[in-house]
């Protein structure tokens, strides 16, 4: 009878499988709606996105502009992206990690 044994343990991961496929959907859905702003020369520029890494927002203040200097804006654009991404990351890691009880999915969120 030990195979019956193993066939109810691989129903069991199906249905756990399914469920974590499940939940997933649900985050990405999350994610679609969750909004992070990276920020770089003291909030002068602002760059938010959603948890699926798609700008939503950029926000300049006039004060930065400088047409004589476009490199600083460049660069301060840079840093605000690279912010919001970083916590967009690390918003989307936690949440999948709280999902998968820190099982490594293989290509899922750098896992």
């Amino acid at each position: 009878m030990k195979g019956l044994g193993n066939l109810a343990n691989l129903g069991q991961m199906l249905k756990q499988a399914q469920e974590m496929q499940s939940h997933i959907a649900d985050l990405q859905q999350e994610l679609a709606g969750t909004k992070t702003t990276g920020s770089a020369g003291g909030g002068l520029v602002r760059v938010t996105m959603n948890g699926q890494f798609q700008v939503t927002e950029v926000k300049i203040d006039p004060g930065v502009v400088n047409p004589d200097d476009l490199s600083l804006l460049e660069d301060l654009l840079l840093v605000a992206f690279n912010e919001a991404a970083g916590r967009t990351q690390e918003y989307a890691k936690k949440r999948m990690t709280e999902i998968t009880g820190g099982f490594q999915i293989p290509g899922l969120l750098g896992g």
